[in-house]
């Protein structure tokens, strides 16, 4: 399924176009419209929060996607009719999240106004689980070798710049509530993100006509246990799932107390607090865009110096706001949060790097979609962690907000170099050669970048 071919630059960035339509979908989904049922509607957080909570629920879908797409064709395609599928229901899901609001808005116990928000939620979730572990796929297989972590970077940068620019339209396009916005907002994201789903893939695989024939006969290669058996039955396999998941979950345990900690304290304003994630997200895209030109010529078997630095700096940045929280030095945040997000780049590159090397040619929409659920389970324990020891330590125990806030986010600190101590046990070139990676030339190609 590999596709030897020239990788260009401009190739890259249509494949990236592809995350246009998830930034604004992810935006419309979990934050305008669970905002208009919280805020504006005044409907308790919690069935809200678990109608947003489904994809985790639904994460495994990741797993049987890959694998899927690993050993099945259709119309002689591995990847792309499952993206497809996949986005089409993401599509399919917005006008159901338009009745939902407006059917809870004339009551927010209407039966079928939640029939709605549930029937959305879930087309939305597993839209997204079986589309996203096949596309990495894709990316992956659009570059040769050595480039196959930096499309991945690539991707995943750009992602994170258009949540940015997504969240500030949407916010200057409806600064509150109305109805009649809202419905073009949707539409909009129906039309602009299904144009870029549609056009950032199409004609990117090639087409085997060979195998058009077996396409739909529902037999697969391998079967998914058997897959699975033999991913984690690899030490090395398994330890990198812990050093992903341990990665994450103490990455992202400052999501949810991140703007609590400067208001409790510190006692700064909603408008300052809201800044705080900007410091450390364009940190870490300013990171990732300087990584992609430095690291580029870099093999991604080579990328674990680079991941377990990232974490090194993130967890410098973590422990700068502990300190912060428990000296009551207020201009000690902004710098650690710009550190935090500088590292949090670093590791981004060399972890998605990784991740391509990590996911041998075979089975590696199933590696893909194992990492993916990793990554998905991990960030939604982690920030809800960071949110429980918050409450136990300050609302429980009774501590004062800077020592409750500041033990969090030492945890964390703790947590990274847990993981660079994780990521030091994997043997990676090993599992490159075993995999048929050209690892030999990895030696003179890492020689020549250092």
């Amino acid at each position: 399924m590999e596709q030897e071919n020239q990788f260009s630059f401009w190739r890259g960035l249509r494949l990236s176009s592809f995350q246009i339509g998830s930034a604004m979908g992810d935006i419309l989904v979990t934050s305008i419209w669970n905002r208009i049922l919280i805020v504006t509607l005044g409907i308790p957080a919690t069935p809200v929060g678990l109608l947003i909570a489904l994809r985790y629920l639904l994460s495994p879908l990741s797993l049987w996607a890959g694998h899927l797409t690993d050993n099945q064709r259709f119309f002689g395609l591995h990847r792309t009719p499952l993206i497809w599928l996949g986005r089409a229901l993401m599509v399919l899901s917005l006008p159901l999240l338009g009745l939902s609001v407006m059917r809870l808005s004339a009551s927010t116990v209407d039966v079928l106004g939640w029939i709605f928000a549930l029937l959305s939620s879930l087309m939305y979730g597993v839209g997204t689980l079986i589309s996203g572990s096949p596309f990495l796929a894709l990316v992956r297989e659009s570059a040769p070798e050595r480039r196959q972590g930096t499309a991945i970077s690539l991707v995943e940068t750009v992602l994170i710049i258009f949540f940015a620019v997504a969240g500030i339209v949407f916010s200057i396009w409806m600064p509150a509530y109305e109805p009649r916005i809202f419905w073009e907002m949707i539409a909009a994201t129906m039309v602009i993100g299904g144009f870029f789903w549609f056009f950032a893939v199409a004609g990117v695989e090639r087409r085997d006509r060979s195998a058009v024939a077996e396409a739909g006969q529902g037999v697969a290669v391998n079967r998914l246990g058997d897959v699975i058996r033999e991913i984690w039955g690899d030490r090395r396999t398994r330890l990198f799932f812990v050093f992903l998941s341990l990665a994450t979950l103490s990455a992202w345990a400052q999501d949810a107390i991140l703007e609590p900690f400067g208001a409790d304290t510190f006692g700064l304003s909603m408008g300052q607090t809201t800044r705080f994630n900007s410091y450390w997200q364009t940190a870490t895209v300013i990171t990732l865009i300087a990584g992609g030109l430095l690291w580029r010529k870099r093999p991604p078997e080579r990328q674990g110096r680079i991941a377990a630095a990232g974490l090194a700096v993130m967890a410098l940045g973590l422990a700068l706001l502990a300190v912060a929280g428990f000296s009551g030095q207020r201009h000690l945040i902004e710098l650690a949060l710009l550190i935090f997000g500088g590292g949090f780049g670093i590791y981004t590159f060399g972890g998605l790097s990784l991740m391509a090397v990590m996911s041998p040619d075979r089975h590696a929409g199933a590696y893909l979609g194992l990492w993916s659920i990793s990554i998905l389970v991990f960030k939604g324990l982690g920030t809800f962690l960071g949110g429980a020891l918050r409450d136990l330590s300050f609302l429980q125990l009774g501590l004062p907000a800077g020592l409750s806030y500041g033990v969090v986010f030492l945890l964390q600190a703790l947590g990274l170099a847990a993981a660079i101590l994780v990521l030091s046990r994997i043997d990676i070139l090993a599992f490159a050669r075993e995999s048929g990676r050209h690892v030999d030339r990895v030696e003179a190609q890492a020689a020549a970048a250092d």
